[in-house]
């Protein structure tokens, strides 16, 4: 991702997104889709010849008990005003758990726990924003010739709770002004030091943080993995 734009590009950018959401919205950023060859057929996720693991998707509060989950893309409380997915819930590439439950066990030893907004995004849900996009604003979101890291099962978005409760961060989740963006600095301290700290538990295993979303984060070696459509519902692995 490039450096965040002007404060005054900023705003066009989050109206931009906003008509968008009138009429299915954008949940991932362009920054966020691997840039491979283009699929002959926009009907199929693309194939990307550098995936060459084999998918293990497995939810995450079954694989760790102690994560929570809000997620929002379940319910029309979201940037979008409405369901994308049939089920709340989170699945990520068995790796990604494996990583995240090592986190979540650093947040404990400070008093905080994981709260997990999204991961594993179907590739139909991401051709479905593509589609209700105007062309002029497709910079917005993933390009399904393309495919994005969530639809690889390897994307987190995520924050921190304490006792149960959701604490404050830099912006709220899906929030494109310029307080999402990482370099911010004129949020409340508590909330920076909240977001740094989330940020140094998930680079400690092997998470690449986005620079204009504070709860995205890469799992390292996403490319091994192939872009996928298994509907959410389907994920039955443990």
């Amino acid at each position: 991702m490039t450096e965040p734009p002007a404060f005054a590009g900023t705003l066009m950018r989050r109206a931009a997104l906003r008509s968008i959401g009138a009429g299915l919205g954008a949940g991932v950023l362009s920054a966020c889709a691997p840039r491979l060859a283009a699929s002959p057929s926009p009907l199929a996720p693309p194939t990307d010849p550098a995936a060459t693991a084999a998918p293990d998707l497995v939810d995450l509060v079954r694989f760790d008990p102690r994560l929570r989950l809000d997620i929002r893309y379940a319910t029309p409380a979201n940037f979008m005003h409405r369901v994308l997915y049939p089920v709340a819930r989170a699945v990520a590439q068995r790796p990604v758990a494996e990583a995240l439950s090592r986190v979540q066990t650093r947040a404990e030893a400070d008093g905080y726990g994981l709260l997990i907004l999204d991961a594993y995004r179907p590739w139909r849900i991401t051709r479905a924003m593509w589609e209700a996009t105007p062309p002029g604003k497709r910079e917005f979101v993933a390009d399904p010739r393309t495919g994005s890291r969530h639809n690889r099962g390897c994307s987190i978005d995520l924050s921190l709770h304490r006792g149960g409760i959701e604490v404050a961060m830099p912006s709220p989740y899906d929030d494109f002004t310029p307080a999402a963006y990482r370099n911010f600095t004129a949020a409340p301290p508590e909330a920076l030091r909240l977001s740094r700290l989330l940020e140094s538990w998930m680079v400690a295993e092997g998470f690449v943080p986005l620079a204009n979303e504070w709860w995205h984060y890469d799992w390292a070696e996403w490319r091994r993995f192939p872009i996928m459509d298994v509907p959410l519902e389907n994920v039955t692995a443990g």
